[in-house]
């Protein structure tokens, strides 16, 4: 079925309640969710920390906000025009969540040809639950920091940039992932300070998705913010530090604003840090160490890390269930493309387990990320220009060490962008995005290794 006729036979979307419980050293939550006439769904969250007292306005604010994140997962089923809540909220509060749907649904409209506008996709209809409890922030204190590790090179360089102040700090990933629990081992957090909250989707969602309803990507870093906060939070942690860097902010789509990783954009971490304290007010401080920097400064500092941490990362997607590098990818290349100025090649074949610049199919994928053609891939990668400098750095070094070029450098060396981008590729890397929430202090130290340091290299 079609979105329209998707939404004229489930017009609504109901959000009917949450249920929590603590037991076995965990807070279990279960969120209760429905498209009636077509089916329930029940998502469910099993979170490591302290017994918290179950009579705390805070945490279910940040109980019910997560729910909020999850529910757009399920909504997305059938698009259904109204979103009933239980629970009161206010014109501006609904708007903000509809304004992280739109965004954050915007490569989900886009490949599945869906034209609509963010008045029009969906009403928010509050209920009349007020939140019961009294907030026991007070006198509470919070101390320490909470880093989800993803097992990819940036939460790497941000364990490593923090590593003289790691004393106190824990490690955060959502569902067991060894690359993840060997980069917080290798970086000096003990196994006792990793927090592997549990995520369970619905399977009746599953069952939609394999009968032919509405699927694509959802906000998912959002998922992240959200559970990483409440997690911080019942775990008495001050900080949650992400590892988003600035080129997460670049459109994916050409000419228009369709970002694969909205929710690992600026705009998305300045919001959700506006959200927090006017409606959260946790006291949990949200920021991404990473922000002021490039993919390809990132990049740089990783290559220079010991190489126990080259051996470990990982980063594909389609690879992931069995945390191992597919070889074939767009992620797969694109990590291929960002290291490929700071690595020998024949290193990067070895720890990707793949010759991707000699594979010819992927020709058409290499011409998306340098914006050969319009639209990058629809993954987590660099924006377009570094991709150029790192390509052009590449067979700078390769022809400088008298190598012969793979095929896709070969190509690339004959293309408009080579010429447009060599002469100036050698001056990149001193860049510093000034649109940050990095204390001072934090700042300095970034700016220091990743920044400075290669400017006193050459």
């Amino acid at each position: 079925m079609t979105f329209s006729e998707l939404r004229q036979q489930y017009p609504e979307f109901v959000f009917q309640g949450i249920n929590a419980n603590y037991h076995d050293g965990r807070l279990h939550v279960f969120y209760d969710f429905e498209i009636p006439g077509l089916c329930c769904f029940a998502p469910h969250w099993e979170i490591p920390c302290p017994e918290p007292a179950m009579d705390d306005g805070t945490l279910w604010r940040l109980l019910t906000a997560l729910g909020m994140a999850e529910l757009v997962s399920y909504w997305k089923i059938t698009c259904s025009p109204t979103v009933r809540l239980p629970m009161q909220m206010s014109r501006t509060e609904a708007d903000w969540w509809k304004q992280l749907y739109f965004g954050g649904l915007g490569e989900f409209f886009y490949r599945n040809g869906i034209e609509t506008d963010f008045s029009s996709f969906m009403t928010v209809v509050p209920g009349e639950d007020p939140v019961p409890f009294a907030d026991h922030t007070a006198g509470k204190t919070l101390s320490g920091r909470l880093i989800p590790v993803g097992g990819g090179k940036d939460s790497i360089v941000t364990l490593n940039l923090l590593k003289e102040q790691l004393g106190d700090a824990y490690a955060y990933q959502i569902n067991h992932r060894d690359s993840s629990e060997k980069a917080a081992l290798l970086a000096g957090i003990p196994a006792a300070r990793i927090l592997e909250p549990g995520r369970t989707l619905d399977k009746n969602m599953l069952d939609c998705n394999r009968r032919g309803f509405l699927n694509g990507h959802t906000p998912f870093s959002a998922i992240v913010a959200f559970s990483s906060v409440l997690t911080a939070y019942l775990n008495g942690l001050a900080e949650v530090i992400l590892s988003n860097e600035s080129s997460a902010s670049e459109s994916t789509v050409s000419e228009q604003e369709v970002n694969h990783q909205y929710s690992k954009s600026y705009q998305f971490e300045r919001d959700f840090a506006a959200y927090e304290r006017e409606y959260l007010k946790s006291g949990v401080r949200y920021f991404s160490l990473l922000r002021p920097l490039t993919e390809f400064q990132i990049a740089r500092y990783f290559a220079s890390l010991p190489k126990a941490y080259h051996e470990i990362f990982r980063s594909c997607n389609a690879g992931a269930k069995e945390d191992k590098w597919c070889g074939h990818c767009a992620k797969c290349l694109f990590v291929a493309v960002i290291l490929s100025p700071f690595l020998p090649y024949h290193e990067i074949v070895r720890l990707l387990g793949s010759d991707l610049f000699n594979l010819p199919e992927m020709e058409p994928v290499m011409q998306e990320l340098c914006g050969a053609l319009p639209n990058k891939p629809f993954e987590c990668v660099g924006s377009r220009k570094e991709v150029n400098i790192a390509l052009c750095l590449a067979i700078k070094r390769a022809e400088a060490a008298g190598e012969q070029l793979p095929l896709l450098l070969a190509n690339y060396r004959t293309s408009p962008l080579f010429a447009q981008y060599a002469a100036g590729a050698s001056d990149f890397g001193q860049e510093w995005d000034p649109q940050h929430h990095l204390p001072d202090a934090l700042a300095a130290l970034v700016k220091h290794e990743c920044v400075d340091a290669f400017r006193q290299k050459g």
